[in-house]
């Protein structure tokens, strides 16, 4: 009879070929077994009957700060965020801490951090920002996920824009090193201007800053980045794509068989313009939240497939960086925190809009996986693939509270929100580090994800160049 370290029983299990009822075992903290009913003996078993088994979330874009700014979110606050919302990876963006992830030491430190308080599993961007394209090569030699760079003003001095002549060097040198750059693309010419012309009227209305942030800024960069790609060959990722018309040019990019992915927000997808007319800068993120009759496009291309993946932008920072009485509306730091309910508000676009499961694990786990060569060991719900589980009820409803929230900072446009399932618990590498909705553990279950396969890049760039 085969021992189990854990076994999942009776769940609704979301495969990529479905919903299957069955039991799941677990062995050094790798999926063993998969059956209607395994016999066995565990150490520990969870009764999972009228829940749901998701692969864990892959969230790809979060800031978490540490090093230089733990106190806006470091590691610890923030990863016992995401495991509350049934993520078992997530991959942290180069820009808030300080240093920024640049260089290789830079990179090694935030590893060790990492290793030292996550709760859980994450992998770690590489920045492009000016005067740093001689460190890319060893930041991939040693592990990033992929690179990073800005199309509009950034407001982080240690964390730059990239301008023209360095954009497309990195993208030539990324290319060769056969990684992905993931883009802000907001066009800083457009933003920066419309932004001056408010600010001397001295307008500073949630309408104005949405007039300063206009779709046709976020179409233009991604347009001039499909065309620096197509010149260097450099694979892409945009992240935090708000509207309909620059899905359009990435899918006309997808067409011509260009290597380009795409993700959305949940805060693109949940909330809308109004939301920062009645909320002021918890509700502020660049691009911005759009109108009502954009966020319903949004739903319509996630329903229809466009993106590939949805992801959190968890983007945090103390309260007083916000707060009205000290900063207008375009002063304040922009940014929506929510990293916890990414899974969960993909759920209730599924109940709301009848999407198959399969297809909330494929942007929340599969794809990601796939995307930033992890899926030799994340992503799905097979035998030999990591042991890391999203348990769900979508019968019961979660509205979120302080309390409830396990950021550093509690401020958030979430706050009040009821989603109608939650997350009952959440398992990493056969660890259980969420039981009954609540963190149940304190030790730092996670590890440092590289990608698979991964080979000396300062050889594959000097043989490509």
């Amino acid at each position: 009879m085969q021992k189990f370290d854990l076994i999942v029983r009776g769940g609704s299990v979301v495969l990529p070929t479905g919903v299957a009822q069955a039991d799941i075992g677990i062995v050094n903290g790798k999926i063993a077994a998969i059956a209607d009913h395994l016999e066995g003996e565990a150490a520990e078993q969870w009764d999972a009957a009228g829940q749901h088994v998701l692969p864990g979330m892959i969230d790809v874009h979060v800031h978490f700060s540490e090093p230089g700014r733990e106190h806006w979110e470091g590691f610890t606050t923030g990863s016992s965020m995401m495991a509350a919302g049934g993520c078992t990876t997530f991959f942290d963006m180069p820009l808030n801490g300080i240093p920024s992830t640049v260089t290789e030491d830079a990179l090694l430190d935030k590893a060790r951090l990492g290793n030292e308080k996550s709760l859980v599993d994450f992998g770690l961007w590489g920045g492009l920002v000016p005067g740093n394209e001689d460190d890319l090569a060893p930041l991939a030699e040693g592990g990033v996920i992929g690179f990073k760079a800005f199309l509009s003003t950034t407001g982080n001095k240690e964390f730059e824009a990239v301008d023209e002549m360095t954009l497309l060097t990195g993208m030539k040198k990324i290319a060769a090193l056969g990684k992905i750059l993931a883009l802000h693309s907001e066009s800083a010419a457009i933003t920066n201007w419309l932004k001056a012309e408010k600010e001397a009227a001295g307008l500073f209305s949630a309408d104005d800053y949405l007039e300063t942030r206009p779709i046709i800024a976020e179409v233009e960069a991604v347009e001039r980045a499909l065309y620096y790609s197509e010149i260097t060959g450099c694979a892409l990722h945009f992240v935090h794509i708000s509207s309909a018309q620059a899905v359009a040019k990435i899918e006309a990019a997808k067409a011509r068989g260009m290597n380009v992915t795409v993700e959305t927000c949940a805060h693109y997808l949940l909330f809308n313009h109004d939301d920062l007319r009645e909320k002021g800068a918890i509700a502020k993120c660049a691009p911005p939240l759009r109108e009502a009759e954009e966020q319903k496009r949004l739903i319509a291309l996630l329903a229809d497939g466009k993106f590939d993946m949805l992801t959190s932008d968890h983007s945090p920072c103390p309260y007083d960086m916000k707060d009205p009485k000290d900063f207008n509306l375009f002063q304040a730091w922009g940014g929506i925190s929510g990293g916890q309910f990414t899974l969960l508000a993909a759920l209730e676009l599924a109940l709301a809009h009848e999407i198959p499961l399969e297809k909330i694990a494929a942007w929340t786990s599969s794809n990601p996986a796939e995307r930033f060569d992890l899926a030799d060991r994340k992503g799905t719900i097979a035998i030999g693939m990591d042991a890391d589980l999203a348990i769900v009820d979508l019968t019961k409803s979660f509205t979120v509270t302080p309390e409830n929230y396990y950021a550093k900072h509690k401020e958030s446009l979430y706050i009040g929100h009821t989603f109608p399932c939650s997350v009952i618990g959440t398992v990493v590498r056969g660890h259980i580090v969420v039981r009954n909705g609540e963190v149940a553990t304190i030790a730092a279950e996670g590890s440092w994800q590289k990608p698979a396969g991964l080979e000396s890049a300062t050889e594959q760039l000097s043989a490509q160049s």
